[in-house]
């Protein structure tokens, strides 16, 4: 047996999948503990994995850094967004190896799997005390920059053309300038524990890992073929409560002889709801139905969506395992776990990104072709509803959509991932015993 300490944000976007690995490996006979914040121990404990909390790091500080910039998507201010990253990456290193230099002694993990955003383990941790920190990617791709990958955050197009890749690092090169301080902050932390600057980004320091696990295939991130070894592509890590309560007797009354379209985004309480109020009136008459849902935390009343259209309905959750097999269409503003789940139904996507990694997605998706992008700032109902007839209409969109499902099918998942894990401990515990071996010689 195995132990592994998994390290993460207590968001649902950043638990979920470490949480669908964590089954994986305890299904194998390894044990699992999380560390993570109070807003995911009972989902957390919910699964049965032991927690260890924050202590030292200040859980709402960073949660309002993030929510800042979330209660704004449509035009998100550049100060905020600064901020949260400095906040919720840089400023919390210290205090998460102050809890985690607490937490590893007490439980002696022979790995960690560690959320791509949280920069202790990867800074810090493996390096100094020898233990294999495997990356658990919330994202649909590695942030490693490379030939075949455009700068990150910002949806642009793959470089495919030597113009293209030449302006591209450019970009990268500002994106390094405009980073230093941080690094020199995170370079300063790393001399405190005897340890030499890193000498690249943050980004490119992930591929020095042994492991990082990918939670989407290769065929949705530009196919690309210019990253290290150490890093796999698993599939979908898609994770759901046992006691998941499945959709209402409402959803079968609803008329199936028009196609279904699911509009979801943010489940942030107070979140700007631009697109699900942009879906109400736009769909509205629309020959379609229109399921719309606000998130367990908001109320449709109070976001003025409580008497929509008649072939519009309300609701603040729907299970996606029950709905999305009977959807046409999806629109989203890009989360990976929405992305993730209509592609793996086979159903394709109007997407309209707003913050964090959403731009990208978006990309991925259109250059599969399964899907649109329509830009945050020109969401009117008038676009939007034209973008779902777009979707709807031009078959190639789900015959992309298909395509995408059955790559996604054939990808290990979260038992490939717990394999992969298994290995790298192995491989550790090789390499340990060969230098006993060699110290038993001398």
């Amino acid at each position: 047996m195995t132990r592994f300490l998994v390290t993460c944000w207590p968001l649902p976007g950043h638990v979920h999948p470490q949480l669908a690995v964590a089954e994986a490996l305890r299904e194998r006979g390894h044990d699992v503990a999380f560390y993570t914040g109070e807003r995911a121990r009972e989902t957390v404990e919910g699964a049965g994995f032991k927690v260890f909390g924050f202590r030292a790091v200040d859980e709402a500080r960073i949660l309002e850094a993030i929510f800042a910039v979330e209660r704004r998507p449509r035009r998100p201010d550049p100060r905020l967004v600064r901020r949260a990253f400095r906040t919720w990456l840089v400023d919390s290193v210290s205090d998460q190896i102050e809890d985690l230099d607490r937490v590893v002694p007490d439980w002696r993990p022979d790995a960690v799997v560690c959320d791509l955003a949280m920069w202790a383990p990867i800074v810090v941790l493996g390096e100094r005390d020898g233990l294999p920190v495997a990356l658990s990617s919330t994202f649909m791709g590695p942030l490693i920059p490379g030939p075949q990958a455009p700068p990150w955050g910002f949806g642009l197009k793959p470089p495919r053309t030597a113009a293209r890749r030449l302006a591209y690092a450019a970009l990268n090169r500002v994106g390094e300038a405009l980073g230093r301080p941080l690094r020199r902050e995170l370079d300063a932390i790393r001399a405190r524990h005897g340890l030499p600057p890193m000498g690249r980004s943050i980004n490119a320091y992930t591929a020095h890992l042994p492991l990082q696990l990918v939670g989407n295939v290769r065929e949705l991130d530009y196919d690309r073929t210019d990253l290290p070894p150490s890093v796999h592509y698993v599939g979908p890590l898609a994770w759901h409560p046992h006691d998941e309560p499945q959709a209402g007797d409402w959803i079968d009354k609803l008329p199936a002889r028009r196609p279904w379209v699911h509009v979801t985004e943010s489940t942030i309480a107070g979140a700007d709801a631009f697109l699900l109020e942009a879906a109400a009136r736009g769909l509205a008459g629309a020959p379609v139905e229109a399921i719309l849902t606000t998130g367990g935390h908001r109320d449709p009343a109070a976001l003025g969506l409580a008497d929509p259209a008649p072939n519009v309905h309300v609701t603040d959750w729907v299970s996606h395992s029950a709905l999305l097999p009977r959807c046409s269409a999806v629109v989203t503003n890009g989360g990976a776990g929405t992305v993730i789940a209509a592609l793996r139904a086979g159903v394709p996507l109007v997407i309209v990104p707003t913050t964090w990694d959403k731009p990208d997605n978006a990309r991925r998706v259109t250059e599969a072709g399964a899907g649109i992008r329509l830009p945050a700032r020109r969401c009117s109902p008038e676009r939007l509803r034209a973008a779902v007839m777009e979707v709807l209409d031009n078959p190639r969109y789900a015959r992309a959509a298909r395509r995408i499902a059955d790559v996604l099918a054939g990808a290990p998942g979260p038992a490939g991932a717990a394999a992969l894990l298994e290995a790298l401990d192995s491989a550790r515990g090789r390499k340990a015993r060969r230098a006993r071996t060699r110290e038993g010689v001398r």
